[in-house]
């Protein structure tokens, strides 16, 4: 069965949204703007209006108005005197018309105006006073006050229908902008979602928007030739990994050919025995990585499914290789990984090495993922820790121990084995004394290893 796939969590801020998020703030600071203006103007307006009606009403009082035989004295035609309608004799005496009690103050100390002008009393009327003179020389005031209810009542209901507007504009401006984002990036979509699934599994698929019509078709068509480029790549490395490691097999078999039989030869001193052994442990290595080397490279060919290791396999092969009292065990009955047990061992091998040489004591364990698809193993060990300034140069080619010294693709390589198989290798802790790595590999469960 082929490794499950990590789930790539989605990012809420995507492009929609943030198109979505825009076009709504926007939208409101336009709707606002508006309501401001409509308010702004209605309220010109209003004043206008109100003064306009003030003026209308004074005018026509003073044409109704009349001297009477009596010098100085007025007459005016109750028709004329509205409620809110005063006239004053140049005394300012009132001659004509009512004055509510509220008004009243105000009136009076308007009934002296020698020019004209508009005042407000309270916030309840705009009250005006205009001084005239009748042909005879006869002079006077008339005061007219005019209620401003109903206009902010017309004010209080435009301010309403505006933001109502606002509001509806807003919306339907954030309905059209979703609809025409999810258009415009439905491509874009489909391209993540492609790029998402595809890997070195599946080095054949392409985004396939068709031809370039447009800024995103275009975009999708230059990251097919990308990809195939990519692809040509990880190809020609597959085949030189498998083409070397062949090659390398032929020399290695006669080198360790000739070391079992050196080996089997009973004129052999101690220190040359040991050296012969040395020779044979070399050429197991060699092998051991030549045939993880050619997993990998077979694996990322044929995309097809790959072996199962239980924990059982995995304990029977760590303690082959490294037979050491310090080396502790603790792998939960249930552990089974979704790769090959000697790519697991070759992951785990320079972590395990590095460790027992600096070390009294090393655990090997597993522990519980947050994924469910993902299995984690802890190296840890009580030794003294790692330099600081290795830690950044820990996995480059060419450092195989955790002092940053040797030589080869010691953990490098066990980087780049977890990672074929859709794991990895990290630094999990290294301050002052004790040391642990973490090897995520892919989990399966016994159910879907036996289907498949």
């Amino acid at each position: 069965m082929r490794p499950p796939r990590r789930r790539v969590p989605e990012n809420p801020a995507t492009v929609r949204r943030r198109l979505v998020a825009l076009t709504g703030t926007l939208s409101a600071f336009v709707a606002l703007t508006l309501v401001v203006v409509v308010q702004v103007v209605l309220a010109g307006a209003s004043t206008s209006a109100v003064e306009r009606v003030l003026a209308d009403r004074a005018d026509a009082v003073i044409d109704s108005a009349e001297a009477t035989s009596d010098p100085g004295t007025l007459t005016v035609s109750s028709t004329r005197l509205d409620p809110g309608v005063a006239v004053y004799d140049a005394d300012g005496a009132r001659v004509a018309g009512t004055v509510p009690p509220s008004l009243r103050e105000g009136f009076e100390r308007l009934s002296h105006s020698a020019v004209e002008q508009t005042t407000e009393v309270g916030e309840a009327y705009s009250v005006l006073a205009r001084p005239f003179a009748l042909d005879g020389g006869t002079r006077g005031v008339v005061v007219v006050a005019e209620p401003l209810a109903p206009y902010e009542n017309d004010e209080h209901t435009a301010l309403v229908v505006s933001i109502t507007a606002g509001a509806l504009m807003i919306v339907l401006a954030l309905a059209l902008a979703t609809w025409i984002s999810r258009k415009a990036l439905a491509p874009v979509q489909v391209m993540a979602d492609t790029a998402r699934e595809w890997s070195e599994h599946d080095l054949e698929r392409r985004f396939d928007l068709g031809p370039p019509t447009d800024e995103i078709r275009s975009l999708g068509h230059t990251l097919d030739e990308l990809l195939d480029k990519v692809a040509a790549a990880i190809r020609a490395e597959q085949r030189l990994t498998s083409e070397l490691a062949h090659e390398l097999r032929t020399p290695l078999t006669a080198i360790q050919g000739t070391a079992e039989l050196l080996a089997m030869r009973p004129d052999l001193d101690e220190q040359l025995r040991e050296d012969v052994e040395d020779i044979r442990g070399g050429c197991r290595a060699m092998a051991t990585t030549m045939s993880v080397l050619l997993e990998i490279a077979r694996r990322q060919a044929s995309g097809g499914p790959t072996s199962t290791t239980s924990a059982a396999e995995l304990t029977a092969l760590v303690l082959e290789q490294h037979v050491r009292p310090g080396l502790r065990l603790d792998l939960a009955p249930d552990l089974l990984l979704a790769a090959p047990p000697q790519v697991v061992l070759r992951a785990l091998t320079p972590l395990l090495h590095n460790a027992l040489a600096v070390a009294d004591n090393v655990t090997l364990t597993s522990e519980v993922s947050p994924d469910p698809a993902i299995s984690l193993l802890h190296v840890s060990d009580d030794g003294p820790g790692i330099d600081p300034a290795v830690v950044g140069r820990l996995f480059q080619p060419g450092t195989t121990t955790r002092d940053g010294t040797g030589s080869g693709l010691g953990l490098s390589l066990a980087r780049r084995v977890a990672r074929s198989v859709g794991g990895d290798v990290a630094l999990l802790h290294a301050t002052g004394a004790g040391t642990t790595f973490v090897v995520s590999l892919p989990a399966c469960s016994a159910t879907s290893d036996d289907q498949s």
